[in-house]
């Protein structure tokens, strides 16, 4: 986990000065916002690590994409009352917009082009080299135990939780709506021509959504008929575990908060109390690295935070250095009050 509060690191792995050491340099698992970089991760974890991520359809991703970085003022659409379908009359129009190179690290980043296979470590600036990206993106296949896809989440929880060898109790999540905001154009409905100019404009991240989806049904159809079976039953007790949460959480529970859930030939009997929907209802994911630590961050620590992409894309737009953590630019001058109400704007992918 990171030295101080929030990403463990952006775009590249962290610095020997930037994470937890365990006394024997081994360490387990890595739970966080991370560029996919193969070559840092071979290096600090076993041969047999398990590789998982989650990717969503292209086109919702840009529509979240632009919302929470807040994209039409950098590409000059803020005035238009649908920027997305402004955006994808002609994407290539706005390419000096969306096209941002951050100083500090020396990277160029495209919010609205690849930014998933970004994510997995395919460079911006290769955006128009193809045939090399479906190389990689087959490397990728190869490399990760598992990508989901969020549109058929559920079915992505359950292979996992088979790959894994996991039980249910590990696996089962907060179906009720709590990390997701509306936006003006969250449901629009793109024309055929738009989507279109979507998949030429985001090659890469169509290519990687189709491989990994078509890798999804591939994994599920492999477990045979009985996966469905597992399915259902996986459903159920998820939106039974999700409306006990909800009340327990409001105080709306009558006597015992404890909901007990049967064994069945997938999972051993086992209880959720409060504890337990604590973890799965909380929006943030941060809180278990102060868990882990059993204490608050000090001053110095704090200093290590990451500065996030949203963070530091913000200073780019206000004619601002980019830095690396908030003591760089704490030292430079930069207010945390600058941030405050970019980071309330953006608590939530949608």
């Amino acid at each position: 986990m990171p030295v101080g509060p929030g990403i463990l690191s952006w775009p590249f792995p962290p610095e020997e000065n930037e994470y937890v050491h365990t006394p024997d340099k081994k360490y387990d698992a890595l739970v966080h916002h991370f560029v996919y970089n193969k070559t840092w991760l071979r290096s600090k974890f076993p041969p047999e690590t398990k590789y998982i991520s989650i990717i969503r359809q292209p086109f919702s991703h840009l529509k979240s994409q632009i919302n929470y970085f807040h994209l039409p003022k950098a590409l000059g659409i803020q005035h238009t009352k649908n920027p997305v379908k402004k955006f994808l009359k002609d994407p290539w129009r706005y390419r000096n917009g969306s096209e941002t190179f951050f100083p500090h690290v020396n990277i160029t980043w495209d919010g609205t082009r690849n930014p998933m296979t970004f994510d997995m470590g395919w460079p911006a600036e290769r955006a128009d080299d193809e045939e090399e990206a479906r190389k990689y993106i087959s490397q990728l296949d190869a490399d990760f135990t598992l990508v989901m896809i969020l549109e058929h989440l559920d079915e992505s929880v359950v292979l996992l939780r088979r790959l894994m060898c996991w039980e249910l109790r590990d696996v089962l999540f907060y179906s009720k709506s709590k990390n997701s905001r509306p936006y003006l154009y969250k449901t629009y409905v793109a024309a055929a021509k738009e989507l279109e100019n979507h998949r030429s404009w985001s090659a890469i991240d169509y290519m990687l959504y189709n491989t990994f989806n078509n890798s999804l049904w591939r994994k599920i159809n492999a477990q045979g008929p009985e996966f469905y079976d597992e399915l259902k039953y996986f459903k159920r007790i998820k939106d039974d575990v999700s409306d006990f949460c909800m009340r327990t959480m409001k105080g709306q529970s009558e006597g015992k908060q404890t909901k007990v859930i049967t064994a069945s030939k997938w999972n051993p009997e086992f209880e959720v109390d409060k504890d337990y929907c604590w973890e799965i209802t909380r929006a943030k994911a941060y809180n278990l690295d102060l868990e882990i630590r059993g204490r608050g961050y000090t001053k110095e620590e704090m200093r290590f935070s990451v500065m996030t992409l949203t963070f530091n894309y913000r200073l780019l737009h206000l004619g601002l250095p980019t830095f690396k953590n908030i003591g760089e630019a704490s030292a430079a001058g930069i207010k945390g009050s600058l941030f405050r109400k970019r980071e309330r704007h953006n608590t939530a992918l949608g």
